[in-house]
């Protein structure tokens, strides 16, 4: 019987699921996650592959709960920080901040490689995961068309068209090539002077995404 580090065992379990996807978390940091192995992320967690398995049946399990909770997590923190943020081009701004950070604190393949390795039905649900991310976006969009920031766009297309471009992002970011930074100005003007914001909102834009300058705001 193992030993219960909980009040309750639902309380035991939700300790060790969360101890369960930290690992995964830490692991993705130093190695790619094709590379991690089930024996890998229960010694991390500090729990036997055995229970391991209690919770998640297989790899592919394991991380679709990953790409959740880390989805998750964006939509709570992008919410939460941006809520009285006025600017749309800011916002938009800040989306992709977000979103290149995500890249560099989880280095992870794109969900296409990674359904891939894992089968067509693992890659489905990843996509199911990843479609909170584009509807946040779309909304973006639209608000900042209704609000005259941009020019009138097919909003699913174009919010499909800047999530590429971020995600073209990732090889360079992770080789050293480019630095988030640089990756979050060239993608930030490139998109604001695609969607027609007016001249110089491409440049402030760029700038507002940068740490702290969204938080500073009253």
């Amino acid at each position: 019987m193992p030993k219960i580090s909980a009040p309750t065992i639902a309380a035991h379990r939700a300790q060790t699921r969360g101890r369960i996807l930290d690992a995964v978390a830490e692991l993705t940091r130093t190695e790619g996650i094709d590379d991690i192995s089930m024996t890998e992320v229960a010694a991390r967690a500090g729990i036997t592959r055995t229970a391991l398995y209690n919770y998640f049946p297989d790899k592919a399990a394991l991380l679709l709960a990953f790409a959740e909770e880390a989805t998750a997590g964006f939509l709570e923190r992008y919410r939460s920080e941006l809520h009285s943020v006025p600017a749309p081009t800011d916002r938009l701004s800040v989306f992709v901040r977000f979103q290149l950070e995500a890249i560099a604190e989880h280095p992870h393949p794109p969900a296409a490689e990674l359904g891939a390795s894992l089968g067509p039905d693992a890659y489905q649900r990843l996509a199911d995961h990843v479609e909170p991310m584009q509807q946040l976006l779309e909304e973006v969009l639209r608000h900042g068309t209704a609000e005259g920031a941009f020019a009138e766009q097919p909003v699913t297309a174009t919010a499909r068209l800047v999530l590429a471009m971020i995600g073209a992002q990732r090889v360079p970011i992770l080789r050293g090539e480019t630095s988030v930074e640089e990756a979050h100005a060239l993608v930030t003007s490139f998109t604001l002077r695609a969607l027609g914001a007016p001249a110089g909102a491409a440049a402030h834009g760029a700038a507002a995404g940068r740490n702290g300058a969204v938080r500073d705001r009253p």
